[in-house]
């Protein structure tokens, strides 16, 4: 970190306010800006940039307030990884992914279990990582006594090295039956391994993984009582809980990329010669493209805002969540998803062409931005999501819960 240091941070008061800790958000930003290229162009493990989002409170902004937590709601954990995803994708999605981890326990578990958890990641700044990639073969899950053990491997890991504890989910051995269980990263048997080496997030520690006889006590199984779970339509929410992450990471990278593109082009990129102006930002296109760029970024964000709240309704009451609830719920989700990968990919694009030819060059680094972007709106198909959408629309059918919606 080459400005002010995450120990700045611990010396301030703490915010109070939904307001307040948007803006503490934006001075965390500011300051992981400020070697944003470099530190993409390093992709060394983030240890000091997580740590900044400890000291600055960012990582308990979902906490008990009664354990040392913000207590704030879903809709400021948007706002705020966005605006971290301004100024650097990789924490951004690091920050998001956490938060989603850190609420999987009251996802799925029972109220003994998340108070549990939740209270102790308040007490400690715990940084959730988890190991829950569908795409892979299942984890197995075995009986050992009273604990369970999980055995497999899986191809990413986001937040791996950098992470306090992780997110386990496996079958049990012969069954169909899911499980999820919290683990300390450092456990016997998990081993995160370098070999994230993709073109964008670069910094999000999203290696493979593999889980080799990592043992947990059968108490931490989430939802299960007596062995056996508790299930509940609430369950399902973490798919369009995780989907809006990526929106709002979408949407902060588009917003850093549009800040940076029109701050260079203030000040250094040039009229073009045969155009009869002596300033570029009172080039005709240049001005018309900012305003299309911005006119839609705005309004995407408009979306996603309306949509966070819809989803705030489902959170405060997770009993009264029902099947249509869930499902209607997740069709708008899917409707921003589409819209935000479409715009966050069109502003990362075409800035270069009002940057100019030598906003092409290595040391600024606005090839980040795009990098970012594509690198995760690949994901999932957003085309699936559009199918969401219109499948709703036109015969009032509810998307399926599965991993992915």
């Amino acid at each position: 970190m080459s400005t002010a240091t995450p120990t700045d941070f611990t010396t301030r008061p703490t915010p109070r306010t939904a307001a307040d800790w948007i803006a503490r958000a934006t001075e965390v930003a500011a300051v992981l800006a400020t070697d944003a290229v470099e530190r993409d162009r390093a992709g060394a493990t983030p240890y000091a940039e997580v740590q900044l989002l400890k000291d600055s409170g960012l990582v308990t902004l979902l906490g008990p307030v009664a354990h040392g937590g913000a207590g704030q709601d879903w809709r400021t954990a948007y706002r705020v990884v966005r605006e971290i995803s301004k100024a650097d994708g990789s924490i951004g999605q690091l920050l998001g992914y956490h938060y989603l981890w850190n609420w999987a326990a009251r996802l799925v578990g029972t109220r003994e279990q998340w108070e549990h958890i939740e209270a102790e990641a308040a007490r400690k700044s715990w940084f959730f990582g988890g190991a829950v990639n569908p795409r892979d073969k299942d984890v197995v899950v075995t009986e050992d006594g009273d604990d369970l053990v999980f055995t497999g491997r899986k191809t990413f890991s986001t937040g791996s090295k950098v992470s306090d504890v992780t997110v386990l989910e496996g079958v049990f051995e012969g069954t169909d039956r899911h499980v999820f269980a919290i683990v300390p990263s450092d456990s016997e048997g998990l081993t995160f391994h370098d070999d994230w080496d993709n073109i964008g997030q670069r910094l999000t520690e999203s290696g493979s993984v593999t889980i080799d006889g990592v043992r947990t006590p059968w108490s931490s199984a989430a939802g299960y009582v007596n062995k056996q779970f508790q299930p509940r339509v609430y369950n399902t929410l973490n798919v369009p809980t995780i989907q809006l992450v990526f929106v709002n990471l979408y949407l902060g990278i588009a917003s850093g990329a549009l800040e940076t593109a029109a701050a260079y082009t203030r000040t250094k990129t040039r009229p073009w010669l045969h155009g009869g102006h002596e300033r570029a930002v009172d080039e005709p296109y240049i001005v018309d493209t900012y305003g299309d760029l911005t006119a839609k970024l705005w309004a995407a964000e408009a979306l996603a805002d309306a949509v966070a709240d819809e989803g705030q309704k489902l959170h405060d009451d997770p009993d009264a969540v029902t099947e249509q609830a869930r499902g209607d719920f997740e069709v708008r989700v899917a409707a921003i998803k589409a819209r935000a990968t479409d715009v966050a990919l069109e502003v990362t694009n075409r800035i270069f062409e009002v940057t100019g030819a030598r906003a092409t060059a290595s040391a600024l680094g606005l090839d980040r931005f795009w990098r970012n972007v594509r690198t995760h709106t690949l994901h999932d198909p957003v085309a699936y999501k559009r199918r969401e959408v219109g499948r709703w629309v036109l015969e009032g059918e509810l998307p399926e819960p599965t991993w992915y919606s």
